[in-house]
């Protein structure tokens, strides 16, 4: 089968300094896509669509890959539920649109797994979408995603615009968020045994019961996701416009700790804060479409915390010789 993008193409990562945007660099690369289109915040600003509009005319993209985003944590998202809202409906309605009016050939949305229901049946297959109500600690970033989705879908029934969107589960790996208290689970576990390792500390004390089940993802198989829908999914008319990206595989944050601890080199002992709430007790992708079309993610969790806890460390000695 004909790949659907060539290296002759002109492709715009919108977001490419992301966790998820440059491993889509990455991935590109390493295949020998050399005309990567990319712009800093200071160059382009997405939120302005004429900024927008005039950026396309003078660089002229055939491919576009939009994973830029304001992302944050449950805090930030509660906080500033007009920011969320607002913002990344604009970056979105300015990419996608300037994108279908400039002729681009292709494009791929990146959205969220948060865009299912609370409680929609496990696997999440990609149908669950709308069928209920969002978890209230992040809807305004998920109505967003939704929005794009339906934008792109509607694109393209309407006007034949080749836009494809994937919903990535939890991800993890190079350019994630290490923050003390606005990073998601599986990071802040890597700090967290890190310092304690560090300390020679003799327990951790992790939320929770531990039993919540979840999935989690190397971004640097997301790049690789992204660059095979590229390349080789076409849905054809009638059939969904957005596919699962995940392992379908999870873990109970129980096992995650121990898998992080492992990794960190920690040897404490693991406490458990039952006071603490567990969250929603599974969120699983059904990944049998992308499977299906030829995709499986290939790094294991353990190969894939093992490297990620090394490059982590290599960031913190880097800031120390810094400071």
């Amino acid at each position: 089968m004909t790949p659907l993008i060539t290296p002759a193409d002109r492709i715009y990562v919108a977001g490419h300094r992301g966790m998820a945007g440059s491993a889509i660099c990455r991935a590109l690369e390493r295949a020998g896509y050399h005309q990567l289109l990319t712009a800093s915040r200071s160059e382009l600003n997405l939120l302005d669509g004429s900024a927008v509009e005039a950026w396309f005319a003078k660089h002229q993209p055939s491919v576009v890959v939009l994973a830029a985003a304001k992302v944050g944590g449950i805090q930030a998202n509660s906080s500033y539920p007009a920011d969320f809202l607002l913002e990344n409906l604009k970056i979105q309605t300015n990419v996608i649109e300037t994108a279908w009016r400039s002729g681009v050939r292709r494009l791929l949305f990146l959205g969220s797994s948060c865009i299912y229901p609370k409680f929609a049946e496990q696997p999440i297959r990609e149908e669950a979408l709308l069928t209920g109500a969002l978890e209230p600690t992040n809807e305004w970033y998920a109505i967003a995603k939704i929005a794009g989705i339906k934008l792109c879908e509607a694109l393209r029934r309407q006007h034949g615009f080749d836009a494809i969107s994937l919903m990535p589960t939890n991800l993890y790996g190079p350019g994630d968020n290490y923050h003390p208290t606005n990073s998601h689970v599986l990071p802040a576990l890597i700090r967290r045994f890190h310092e304690a390792a560090e300390a020679k500390s003799p327990s951790v004390t992790c939320w929770g019961t531990g039993s919540p089940l979840r999935e989690f993802l190397h971004v640097d198989d997301l790049g690789e996701a992204s660059m095979f829908a590229l390349e080789h999914w076409s849905p054809a008319p009638g059939e969904l416009t957005y596919l699962n990206v995940g392992t379908g595989v999870d873990l109970s944050i129980r096992e995650l700790a121990e898998s992080v601890a492992n990794a960190t080199d920690y040897s404490g002992m693991i406490n458990w804060d039952t006071s603490k709430p567990d969250g929603t007790l599974k969120k699983q992708l059904d990944v049998t479409r992308m499977s299906t079309l030829g995709w499986r993610a290939r790094i294991s969790l353990a190969e894939g915390l093992k490297s990620t806890v090394a490059k982590f460390r290599d960031q913190l000695s880097l800031k120390l010789v810094r400071l």
